[in-house]
């Protein structure tokens, strides 16, 4: 069962990097991304509901999918990012990157998700600016 979405810790600059440098589990970066997308769990139910996500997740992933462990969903998160954010990871954290002996795909898929919450997060700014 996961927790609320009340627990999950909030979307800063120091949760970046905690996500970056391994410090949270898969499972918490799965359910951030998943609450950004629109995902929520109705623990009445126990199920998960995806009526706030877009429908372009929702028919392909009408039940959250696990990021961190899918290649075909992280290379559809890639996509989503509007190419304008694709360099947020070195604008506004300063990542450079992880050193070729650290690589992995766990860590790429990590770094991927920590770009798109960059995008979320500017795309929120860009809209309250509005």
């Amino acid at each position: 069962m996961s927790p609320p979405d009340s627990q999950l810790p909030p979307l800063t600059a120091t949760t970046l990097w905690q996500i970056l440098n391994e410090e949270l589990d898969d499972a918490t970066v799965n359910r951030l991304l998943w609450h950004c997308l629109g995902y929520r769990y109705d623990a009445h139910s126990q199920t998960w509901r995806s009526d706030r996500v877009s429908a372009q997740w929702r028919q392909e992933y009408p039940q959250p999918p696990d990021f961190i462990g899918s290649r075909p969903a992280i290379v559809k998160l890639t996509r989503s990012i509007p190419p304008a954010h694709k360099q947020l990871l070195k604008e506004r954290l300063g990542f450079a990157g992880y050193e070729i002996k650290e690589l992995n795909p766990r860590r790429t898929r990590r770094a991927t998700a920590v770009n798109w919450l960059l995008s979320y997060m500017a795309t929120q700014e860009e809209a309250q600016a509005k």
